[in-house]
């Protein structure tokens, strides 16, 4: 039996409905019953079976920090793609950041080892990838994580999961990880590039120059698939499809929606302003943080991933980031129109 975690999320739930439809017996860590919409929602944007896939899932309530509710999820499980984990950029949501997704992630590791679990498969991120001593420097799989580097608290906790894979593989288990840039795909609307999305349709004002890495849901799900299916262990890899400037991906956005894009550049000075004045609302008020410092850099940080490595290793040919953004807003104006 197959064990995902962070089903609810969105690659989780896309991941969910490839392996129901390749037959597998699956088993789902959950936290919260609300977020079961949310799958049922995905799904029925693929099939008109979707209760009938949900209800096929063995679906576990269990936080990875719960180690005796955790155990009985692994029982019988031969493989474990390990999809949850907390999302945030907030320096002050450090220790949450901390506690889900460095020791969540060892409490997964030592329970591989301790069921001994065939293999896993690690979701991490292109923020975990290292930085370049040279902004133009193409950024690979080889590239060093700097710890003086000004990292986020988000890439600094998906760094430190890492570390705890390679222990485990060190220890005896079969691992592979994944390096997604931003994931395209429909479901979600609240973060990620779903809250990108909403924020392009509800109309934006400024747009950044930056370029990130960017790639499909689906080939995301493909690639783990097609690594935990074959010999290969041990190894990490970058899942980019390609390389955009965010205003690229904002125009292209507004493009298939239907609406204006933003007109006026967001420039260094105006970001480091406000991020500041985000900081002061935030300690004033107790609102949560829009835009750290970290996050404000990024936007204008002109970094480019490459993707040699799983191309070459698989043979794997990524879908067009233009033909993801068509697809992934075609369903949120489905859903909100």
């Amino acid at each position: 039996m197959i064990l995902v975690t962070g089903g609810t999320g969105l690659v989780g739930a896309h991941l969910l409905f490839h392996l129901l439809n390749e037959n597998q017996p699956i088993r789902a860590i959950y936290r919260n019953k609300k977020k079961f919409d949310t799958v049922k929602r995905i799904f029925s944007y693929y099939s008109d079976s979707a209760d009938q896939l949900f209800n096929a899932i063995d679906w576990v309530e269990a936080d990875l920090n719960n180690i005796p509710k955790l155990t009985e999820a692994f029982n019988g499980i031969t493989q474990v793609y390990h999809c949850a984990a907390f999302v945030s950029f907030e320096p002050d949501k450090f220790e949450l950041l901390r506690k889900t997704n460095i020791e969540g992630t060892a409490n997964i590791v030592n329970l591989c080892l301790s069921e001994q679990v065939q293999k896993l498969c690690y979701v991490s991120s292109i923020a975990a990838i290292g930085t370049p001593t040279i902004e133009t420097d193409i950024i690979t799989e080889e590239t060093d994580w700097n710890p003086e580097f000004d990292n986020s608290v988000y890439a600094i906790t998906k760094y430190g999961a890492e570390l705890e894979v390679w222990r485990g593989t060190q220890e005896g288990l079969d691992a592979v990880i994944v390096n997604p840039g931003i994931i395209i795909g429909p479901g979600i609307w609240n973060y990620g590039s779903g809250s990108l999305i909403t924020m392009v349709h509800k109309g934006m004002r400024y747009y950044t120059t930056g370029t990130t890495g960017y790639v499909d849901v689906f080939d995301v799900v493909n690639v783990m698939i097609q690594l935990m299916n074959s010999d290969i262990k041990n190894e990490r890899f970058i899942l980019v499809s390609n390389n955009l400037t965010f205003k690229d991906f904002i125009y292209k956005t507004a493009l298939h929606l239907g609406v204006n894009p933003p007109k006026k550049e967001a420039s260094p000075f105006l970001l480091a302003i406000a991020w500041r004045l985000d900081w002061l609302k935030h300690k004033l008020t107790g609102k949560r943080r829009v835009m750290s410092k970290q996050n404000a850099k990024s936007t204008v940080s002109k970094t480019t991933f490459s993707n040699q490595k799983i191309i070459s290793t698989l043979g794997f040919k990524f879908k067009d980031v233009d033909s993801s953004i068509k697809q992934t807003t075609t369903y949120f104006k489905s859903d909100f129109n």
